[in-house]
């Protein structure tokens, strides 16, 4: 009886988990091909990765990366509608089904991997680490100056707690004042309210461009953790998982073979090497273990680009952010960017 009691509590408890948002195998594709769109969540307005252009168009390197996802199951980049979302409200919207996919600037971590009902799929969007931007009037030219500061931190971040741990670590002190949005804690700092701004380096430049005065901020030399940042899915969709994640490898992939979204249609129609030909779906049928069709990656690069097309339209030297490739680099260029094989 005992036995039966414990059996009928792991099935109850795992009926729970599925209305609350964990995945079943195959549920997540299955139920965006049938209402035709992938719901895309992303952040509540942040230059470079998500923020809305002059007509309203979502653009950024997140949400491109839903894009591509769009490419690669529907063979069409358009098919994605967007969710703007603050830090807090991610997870739940992510864990409730109200979106398919979380692409907003967040940072893999092993209880968000395991803890959360949520899994990433291991493609980094962008290699970042945390950072200080201070007014050049304040006159300080490293962190270790900062003792005494008032810093504006975003709540729910994995910001908190790394100032918390480097301060104290240092034998620093410092008065934190949390704010739900981005925006709000970027006004703070100009409006004089506090003193720094701690956030992800690339976030720092993003709200940086945004100010009305940029050149009289600082972005600190130093970078106090790893923020590796990357898209989010529920946990226990394997299906669902593997696309997205090799979506991020495709692109990648795509990159490192020279493949452009100005060549994928010729290369795809004349390339004599087999790994490209096997890439762009030439030769092989590896579309089929993603139950996507064989032009998949075609679709992405011609309708989005590759990662390093994406990166220098969103974050690079020629956008108001000048953001280096740095770690975004490919790994044989200088960076740790790096994807396994379409094969």
């Amino acid at each position: 009886m005992k036995m039966l009691k414990s059996t009928l509590a792991v099935v109850t408890a795992a009926a729970v988990l599925g209305v609350s948002g964990f995945a079943q195998a195959g549920a997540t594709l299955d139920a965006v091909q049938k209402k035709g769109f992938v719901q895309c969540g992303v952040s509540d307005g942040l230059p470079g990765f998500s923020v809305p252009d002059s007509t309203g168009k979502i653009v950024g390197i997140d949400a491109d990366f839903c894009r591509a996802v769009a490419a690669a199951v529907f063979g069409d980049a358009t098919k994605v509608k967007f969710s703007q979302l603050n830090a807090k409200e991610r997870f739940t919207a992510l864990q409730s089904g109200e979106i398919d996919i979380l692409s907003r600037n967040t940072t893999m971590t092993s209880s968000r991997d395991a803890g959360m009902g949520l899994k990433f799929p291991g493609f980094i969007t962008y290699y970042d680490g945390i950072g200080f931007l201070v007014n050049n009037k304040l006159g300080v030219k490293s962190a270790k100056e900062l003792d005494g500061a008032t810093i504006c931190i975003q709540a729910g971040t994995t910001t908190e707690l790394n100032v918390s741990d480097y301060f104290r670590g240092n034998g620093l002190k410092y008065t934190p004042i949390t704010f739900d949005t981005s925006d709000e804690s970027a006004k703070s700092l100009e409006s004089g309210r506090c003193d720094v701004l701690t956030s992800d380096k690339s976030q720092l430049f993003a709200q940086r461009s945004k100010l009305a005065s940029p050149k009289d901020y600082v972005v600190l030399p130093e970078t106090i953790s790893k923020e590796p940042l990357g898209p989010v899915v529920r946990n226990g969709d394997d299906e669902w998982l593997a696309i997205v994640r090799w979506t991020g490898y495709a692109m990648l992939n795509a990159e490192e073979a020279g493949i452009t979204s100005k060549n994928v249609e010729a290369e795809a129609k004349a390339t004599k090497n087999p790994d490209v030909a096997r890439m762009l779906g030439t030769d092989g049928e590896y579309g089929k273990d993603l139950k996507v069709k064989k032009d998949w990656v075609v679709q992405i690069v011609k309708q989005v680009g590759n990662y390093g097309e994406v990166f220098e339209r969103n974050l690079g030297k020629s956008t108001a952010l000048e953001i280096d490739r740095g770690l975004n680099a490919l790994w044989n260029n200088g960076g740790i960017q790096y994807a396994p094989p379409v094969r």
